[in-house]
C-alpha cells in the first residue's frame, strides 16, 4: 500500500512517542506493519528529517526519542507573541489550559500552533485562553514544561 510521506513521518512520530524502539530495523518493521512500503534506507531519511536521535532513555536502555527540534520551527516573532502574553499554564488532564494577556490568546494560539508540535491534536483559543488538546496526559505535562522552557515563563513565577 502507497501512504503519504507525511503520513508515514506522523507515524513514526507516534511509534517513537508511545514505545521504546531501539533499533531502524524494528522501526522499519512497524512502520511496513502499518502498511506503508518503507526501507531501512527511507525510515533512516525520515529519522533524520524529523530530528529523531537515539539517546539514553530513563530506564538505562537506549532508544529512539523526539528531540526538541520542533521548537526552532517557530518564527522568532511568534515565540515573542507567546513569551510576551503569557501569564499562566495548567494542565487538566490531557488539555493545556493556557492563560494569556487579555485579546491575546489568538496571537498566542497561533504561535503555539507554529511549533508543530506532534501532541498538540488542536487548539482552541478565546479572548485571554488557549485550550491545547494533546495525545495524552504525560504528553501535556511535557509540553507544559517545554513551553515554560521556551518562553522562560518558569523564570518568571
Amino acid at each position: 500500500m502507497n501512504k503519504s510521506k507525511s503520513a508515514r513521518k506522523d507515524l513514526i512520530t507516534e511509534l517513537i512517542m508511545t514505545r521504546k524502539i531501539a533499533t531502524q530495523e524494528e522501526l522499519t518493521r512497524l512502520v511496513r506493519e502499518a502498511g506503508f512500503d518503507a526501507t531501512q534506507a527511507t525510515i533512516s531519511r525520515d529519522i533524520k528529517e524529523l530530528g529523531i536521535v537515539k539517546q539514553t532513555l530513563q530506564d538505562g536502555s537506549t532508544g529512539y526519542a523526539i528531540t526538541d527540534k520542533f521548537i526552532t520551527t517557530a518564527p522568532d516573532r511568534l515565540l515573542s507573541v507567546l513569551s510576551n502574553s503569557l501569564t499562566g499554564i495548567s494542565v487538566a488532564m490531557n488539555i493545556l489550559v493556557i492563560k494569556t494577556l487579555p485579546g491575546m490568546a489568538q496571537a498566542a494560539a497561533s504561535a503555539l500552533d507554529s511549533l508543530n508540535h506532534p501532541e498538540i491534536v488542536g487548539t482552541i483559543a478565546g479572548d485571554d485562553t488557549i485550550f491545547a488538546a494533546t495525545r495524552s496526559e504525560a504528553a501535556a505535562t511535557d509540553l507544559s514544561k517545554k513551553i515554560k522552557e521556551i518562553t522562560g515563563f518558569a523564570d518568571k513565577t
